[in-house]
């Protein structure tokens, strides 16, 4: 089967089909056709998070993160109020348990009042009414932090995709990128497309895609995984919203925390170790390219002799429930092992630079006819409709046909 495409999205994860709905709207005549190479759409990093609706408040003010994730936050909420999507405005605390978070904690006071996130900074009094079985010598308040079914969000970015003409096509492995004569030739399993533009959203492999079409990326993406446990039912009653630690600002993981999902659940995690597989979801997944990949880049060699220690921890709490259990009870003193039981895992896209440096901030690459989201990692999905809008604007600058609406 071969086609002709105006422009071709790599990637049917919430930052795709985002990015597909924005052209489309942007440049009506586009009809954007998505590329995905799992059976459904949101299957992967969209669909192994724990569902949260981001406020900005940990972001280095005026990056890329902190004003998608301010704005987006605004923007998921009302999308799901117009589509009856379920979620929940639900609020948070980011709790300090010792003395030495106090002035990490102090910081994220300021970060959130810089980004324009309504922010409280509250005692143990206070803490107790919001979350009567969490502990700590302090805590802020994020009261505009929500939970939102992702999945249910990507499905209904994809039907108004549809809605506008464009197509979704599933069982679509990208095996070849060409360019040829202007256009981009792109062999994949289900045939040939040839598209005058292409965006690049491949999550991942969003690094071995822009290797694919002749880019040479700045970073490699690096995998981690994430391990949840889940509260047993007559033990939810615990956390009645959600309840995080004050993270280390060395590292973009915000450390083992309480969720309370939207239909109801309440998850607890998630560590973060190297997973030897990109999409490997459970402790012995397994490709030997993926880890040959990781293992022998130089970026994470640097990485790994600066937090070995950290590291082992990680992995540590990866096969000890009762070390996962000890980091929990920092937050909430009453758990206990036998309240929790295994829950689901994700998989970070996280990008790493040759020098060790973990790339904080999202990062989109572009050139003639294609953009490359190199970088987009939570809080992507709460930023998912500003970041798509950011795509098609400046597809309006490298893609030759575009004309804006």
């Amino acid at each position: 089967m071969s086609s002709e495409a105006e422009v071709v999205v790599i990637g049917g994860g919430i930052v795709g089909l985002a990015t597909a709905l924005a052209i489309s709207r942007r440049f009506p005549a586009a009809t954007p056709v998505v590329f995905e190479k799992e059976a459904e759409v949101a299957q992967h990093q969209t669909g192994h998070n724990s569902g949260v609706i981001h406020s900005g408040l940990y972001y280095k003010p005026g990056s890329l993160k902190a004003r998608m994730t301010v704005a987006g936050a605004r923007r998921m909420v009302e999308f799901c109020r117009e589509h009856g999507i379920a979620h929940d405005v639900c609020g948070k605390v980011v709790v300090a348990t010792d003395a030495t978070e106090l002035p990490r904690l102090e910081e994220l006071h300021r970060r959130g009042v810089a980004n324009g996130v309504a922010v409280e900074l509250i005692g143990p009094e206070q803490l107790r009414e919001i979350e009567p079985h969490a502990a700590g010598l302090k805590a802020l308040r994020v009261p505009s932090t929500g939970i939102v079914d992702y999945v249910a969000v990507a499905k209904r970015y994809a039907g108004l995709i549809r809605g506008r003409g464009g197509e979704i096509r599933c069982r679509t492995r990208v095996l070849r990128i060409v360019r040829d004569d202007g256009s981009w030739v792109i062999e994949t399993t289900a045939g040939t497309t040839r598209a005058k533009n292409l965006v690049n959203c491949g999550g991942l492999h969003s690094d071995r895609i822009a290797r694919l079409a002749g880019f040479d990326p700045p970073v490699k993406i690096v995998p981690f995984r994430g391990e949840y446990y889940t509260l047993i039912p007559t033990r939810q009653s615990l956390v009645k919203h959600l309840i995080y630690p004050v993270p280390d600002p060395a590292f973009p993981f915000l450390g083992v925390h309480f969720t309370r999902m939207v239909h109801g659940d309440v998850e607890a995690g998630p560590n973060a170790v190297l997973s030897l597989k990109r999409e490997g979801y459970r402790k012995t997944d397994f490709a030997a390219r993926d880890a040959w990949e990781a293992l022998t880049f130089a970026g994470f060699l640097r990485l790994a002799r600066k937090y070995w220690r950290t590291g082992l921890g990680e992995m540590y709490r990866s096969f000890s429930k009762r070390a996962f259990v000890r980091a929990l009870q920092r937050l909430l003193p009453e758990l206990r092992e036998e309240d929790l039981v295994p829950g689901g895992s994700g998989v970070r896209a996280q990008a790493l630079e040759p020098s060790g440096a973990l790339v904080d901030d999202f990062s989109i690459q572009d050139g003639p006819g294609v953009i490359h989201v190199l970088n987009a990692p939570s809080p992507a999905a709460t930023a998912s409709l500003m970041i798509g809008e950011a795509i098609a604007e400046r597809a309006g600058r490298v893609f030759a046909w575009a004309q804006p609406h």
